[in-house]
């Protein structure tokens, strides 16, 4: 995947309260005005009122897609297969995680596709936000890395090793290193472990976190690293080059399911249900996202409920702890 420009716009603002009926009156045909001029076309946005009167080709629905890393072929199948379902997807490609949650969050954007579960909590707890999931995409087992070892056990004692310095893939990526019996981690490890739970005294090398785009350029310069899979096939490398991975088929690993994320009050948007629907059965778009993946996909098909109640304990478990 090719490097990704931002393209966030300022936040929509909304008109003021007008009194009188005849500014109303003027406020109503600004709006339809406004309605039909928006970013050129005449596609209604998925959450205007009238999103359950169906969707059609002729009369589509907008939605504003947030991702990072847009440049795989599938996510031109997906807007075809969108298209044809009554739905014209617009995606906007953020250069960096940090950024589609907020953007989302400020309205502009109608959902998200990036995260998983526990980013999204920490992100909610962190700005006492309350995105939802919307619904499953897969889930991506997680991989190190090296140039220099092709075996877990020929990385010699005390060496160092990379992880992303995000705190859910931080966590992760520990998990990935403890389970290669790299290290050990304070109380067996958990999705809220840091480099700080590194039992040194236990543990063969040592843990350094880095900002999880420049972990494969580190690799010329320490034993190995976690590498998210965003990154994997830019920095040349290829998923089948891992020499430990996480294990994406254990129940422990739903709070690591992708989604589609949504305000709360978007949770039960026609349109966007429609969407994921879209997403999760349009078998080329799946091929084309488990090719992206280097054949490392595993889709999921949760419930909302289900995703919902796993963002709920995932973000019970991080207050708890601050």
């Amino acid at each position: 995947m090719s490097e990704p420009s931002p393209l966030i716009e300022a936040p929509k603002s909304r008109l003021p309260l007008v009194i009188g009926a005849v500014v109303v009156a003027l406020a109503v045909i600004a709006a339809a005005v406004l309605l039909l001029t928006r970013d050129g076309d005449d596609t209604r946005r998925a959450t205007e009122g009238d999103q359950a009167a169906g969707l059609s080709q002729d009369d589509p629905v907008k939605v504003v897609l947030g991702t990072v890393g847009a440049s795989d072929p599938y996510w031109t199948t997906f807007e075809d297969a969108a298209r044809e379902a009554g739905i014209e997807l617009e995606i906007r490609d953020f250069a960096e995680y940090p950024l589609p949650n907020p953007a989302l969050a400020e309205g502009e954007l109608d959902a998200n596709q990036f995260q998983h579960i526990v980013y999204l909590a920490e992100y909610n707890v962190a700005n006492d936000d309350d995105l939802v999931p919307l619904g499953a995409t897969a889930i991506y087992p997680l991989g190190l890395y090296s140039d220099k070892y092709d075996d877990v056990a020929d990385i010699p004692d005390g060496a160092t090793v990379i992880v992303p310095d995000d705190d859910s893939n931080q966590a992760r990526g520990l998990l990935v290193l403890q389970s290669a019996g790299l290290i050990e981690l304070a109380g067996g490890g958990s999705i809220l472990s840091t480099v700080a739970d590194v039992d040194e005294s236990a543990s063969r090398v040592k843990v350094e976190a880095l900002q999880a785009d420049l972990t494969p350029t580190s690799l010329p310069d320490v034993a190995a690293a976690i590498v998210n899979n965003d990154f994997v096939e830019d920095a040349g490398l290829s998923f089948d080059d891992a020499i430990a991975v996480d294990d994406a088929s254990d129940p422990t690993a739903v709070p690591y399911v992708n989604i589609f994320a949504v305000r709360a009050e978007d949770k039960d948007n026609p349109a966007l249900l429609r969407l994921v629907e879209v997403y999760q059965r349009t078998q080329a778009v799946l091929d084309g996202v488990d090719a992206a993946a280097g054949g490392t996909a595993e889709f999921v098909t949760l419930g909302q409920a289900e995703l919902e109640q796993s963002l709920h304990e995932v973000e019970k478990q991080i207050r708890d702890q601050q």
